[in-house]
C-alpha cells in the first residue's frame, strides 16, 4: 500500500473524530466533531487545521490517518494517528515514512521529533524502524492524567 499526504478538510476531521480505539489506545480518540468545532480545539480550529494538519490517504483514496506538523523553534514536532481499522496490519512504517517525508518537504532544515507514551511499545517499535531514537523521557499531562513520555528524534543515519 502507498500513502500520500493531503490537506485536511472538514469532512476528514469529522470522520477522524468518529474513530474509536480499543483499550489501551482509547486515549487517542478525539471528542465528537461538533464539540471540537465548538471549542475550536486542535483541528476543530480552521486555521490550525489548515496550517498544521494533514490527512494520510491510500492509493485507493481511503482515509488512513492524519498528521500534525507542529512548528517549534528549529523543530517540527509530529503528532499522528492511524485509522484504528488499519492498526496491526503491517503498514505502520510506510505510514510514518510518508509523514516524515512530508515534514522534510515542509521544513527541510528542521529537526523532526515526536512524543510517545512509554507504554506504547507497538508505536515505539515502528518509530525506531523508521529512524527515530529516544532522546528523553519525562512526565506530562494527558487527557486522563499524567503520563510518561519518550521524546524521539528522527535520525535516519544513526540506525
Amino acid at each position: 500500500m502507498n500513502f500520500h499526504v493531503e490537506p485536511m478538510q472538514e469532512t476528514h476531521a469529522a470522520l477522524i473524530c468518529a474513530w474509536h480505539y480499543e483499550p489501551p489506545y482509547q486515549i487517542y480518540s478525539f471528542l465528537p466533531w461538533e464539540h471540537m468545532k465548538a471549542l475550536e480545539v486542535e483541528f476543530g480550529d480552521s486555521e490550525i487545521r489548515r496550517s498544521q494538519y494533514a490527512v494520510i490517504m491510500s492509493d485507493q483514496h481511503t482515509l488512513e490517518g492524519f498528521a500534525q506538523f507542529f512548528p517549534m523553534e528549529g523543530v517540527t514536532r509530529l503528532g499522528l494517528g492511524m485509522n484504528p481499522a488499519r492498526m496491526g496490519q503491517g503498514y505502520g512504517a510506510l505510514f510514518v515514512q510518508a509523514i516524515v517525508g512530508e515534514a522534510l518537504q515542509r521544513t527541510p532544515h528542521h529537526e523532526i521529533d515526536l512524543e510517545v507514551l512509554t507504554w506504547n511499545e507497538r508505536a515505539i517499535h515502528i518509530y525506531k524502524k523508521v529512524g527515530f531514537e529516544i532522546t528523553d523521557t519525562y512526565e506530562r499531562p494527558t487527557p486522563t492524567g499524567t503520563g510518561q513520555f519518550h521524546c524521539m528524534v528522527y535520525r535516519p543515519h544513526s540506525r
